[in-house]
């Protein structure tokens, strides 16, 4: 399959359907001596999919990477909270929740290990919500923990997700 192809199956009679993704990680950070040393080389590569914008990627500056880049770990961050954003609003526009703003500031923790190894142990989901009338706050406010069940990355990763919501009123 091409770079940036996504394969679709149809759900139907409730049967379950496959999504692959598939893109192309290019690393960029060659200097001309490889791997020859942990500085001897950049951690820059780009994330390309046919049809998107490339996305500049590199380490954390924690390990030797470009701050000015997009790292896997603010990714992943940012991963969750747009899987949560989009479940939540498709919900809203279901239930009757007219959402006229969202905004979500998520925060990740990671921990690293004195072998270097490390995994996230939580990331919290901080979205403020802007609703067209007071009259659907509670509403509004419940539809995170359906957003929460149905999103499919969190429910693929081996931390908590935790989400804080605001909800305010236009």
């Amino acid at each position: 399959m091409p770079a940036g192809e996504t394969h679709r199956a149809a759900v139907k009679n409730g049967r379950v359907s496959t999504h692959d993704y598939t893109l192309t990680v290019t690393w960029t950070g060659n200097r001309g001596a490889g791997t020859s040393g942990p500085d001897a080389y950049d951690r820059h590569h780009v994330i390309a999919a046919a049809g998107k914008p490339d996305l500049p990627g590199s380490a954390d500056p924690s390990f030797r990477g470009d701050a000015t880049r997009w790292n896997p770990e603010e990714l992943l961050v940012a991963s969750l909270s747009q899987c949560h954003m989009l479940w939540y609003l498709g919900l809203a526009a279901a239930t009757g929740v007219v959402v006229v703003d969202y905004r979500d500031d998520p925060t990740g923790t990671m921990v690293e290990h004195p072998d270097g190894a490390g995994e996230f142990t939580e990331v919290v989901l901080h979205p403020t919500v802007t609703v067209a009338d007071a009259a659907m706050a509670a509403r509004a406010e419940s539809l995170h923990a359906r957003a929460h069940a149905r999103c499919f990355i969190a429910r693929s990763v081996a931390f908590p997700v935790h989400h804080r919501p605001t909800v305010v009123t236009a």
